[in-house]
């Protein structure tokens, strides 16, 4: 499939209604664990796409839009939510995750992409050069990986419990 500024944005407008649909209702007994750099609870997860929200895919989408002088990404902490997140309830976190969301889809929007656009680049810290489409279709990659690592996380909470499906429950695997 390629990739369409258009299509980007149904999946990206969708990530905290599935979110909120998904936790908002959940206790910590499900959402929350100790924080652990390896292995992110979904309350760990929420705060990491807000983290991003506001330092990566915008700002970095700006930074390439400018094309300055040595367009260059300042590095991303994928722990900064640990520290961020630290006396906030999950359902604060799923509503700034979704006011902050939303200004970036209409920032996004704003911008009226061309294929130009698209083609422009910037230098990743770690990666070496990317364009403005590699970083948006990340960026819509980044939200299904999280929502498949919310649900392995909710699905690991019950491996013990059942059993003999184990062998049938692929997400256990």
């Amino acid at each position: 499939m390629k990739f369409q500024i258009e299509q980007a944005i149904e999946i990206l407008s969708t990530t905290p209604a599935v979110l909120k649909s998904m936790l908002g209702n959940l206790s910590d007994d499900w959402t929350k664990t100790e924080a652990n750099r390896d292995d992110w609870s979904p309350y760990d997860v929420v705060g990491h796409y807000i983290h991003a929200e506001d330092t990566d895919w915008i700002p970095r989408a700006e930074i390439i839009l400018k094309q300055g002088e040595n367009p260059t990404f300042e590095p991303f902490d994928r722990y900064a939510m640990f520290d961020n997140s630290k006396g906030k309830t999950l359902s604060e976190l799923l509503e700034t995750f979704a006011r902050r969301r939303q200004a970036s889809l209409e920032t996004l929007k704003a911008w009226n992409l061309t294929d130009e656009h698209l083609r422009l680049k910037a230098t990743h810290p770690e990666l070496g050069e990317v364009t403005l489409e590699q970083l948006l279709a990340t960026w819509v990659v980044h939200d299904l990986t999280h929502i498949r690592q919310i649900v392995t996380n909710l699905a690991k909470k019950y491996s013990d419990s059942v059993g003999v499906w184990r062998e049938y429950l692929s997400i256990l695997k």
